[in-house]
């Protein structure tokens, strides 16, 4: 009974904000008609630099475990998987900080 009056709270709760999207007109007048489309750049934008980061950071941790799996299994050989670690984190990173640039650049463009 707990959770079907938390269910219904929550629906409450989303169906009341969402009363103040629609207690304005729309003012289709103030924006042309070949404008329309800066939210949706903005937006798909957003969602591929979450995908770019998302895979960065899926890649980072498996390197991150396979150091150290490679490091407990040859502890002669930690300074180097080390090493070539870090130019592994490197590498990734900046595929996302130049995922980061293709977005602004996008968003700037429009």
């Amino acid at each position: 009974m707990r959770k079907l009056t938390m269910i219904l709270l929550a629906a409450a709760t989303v169906l009341m904000t969402t009363l103040t999207a629609f207690a304005q007109a729309p003012d289709h007048a103030a924006e042309p008609a070949n404008m329309s489309y800066k939210g949706y750049v903005a937006i798909a934008a957003g969602i591929g630099f979450a995908i770019a980061v998302f895979g960065g950071a899926m890649g980072q941790s498996r390197i991150g475990a396979a150091a150290c799996e490679g490091a407990a299994r040859n502890p002669g050989a930690a300074p180097k998987i080390q090493v070539m670690m870090i130019l592994g984190l490197a590498l990734i990173e900046s595929l996302v900080l130049f995922a980061l640039l293709v977005v602004f650049a996008v968003v700037a463009r429009v």
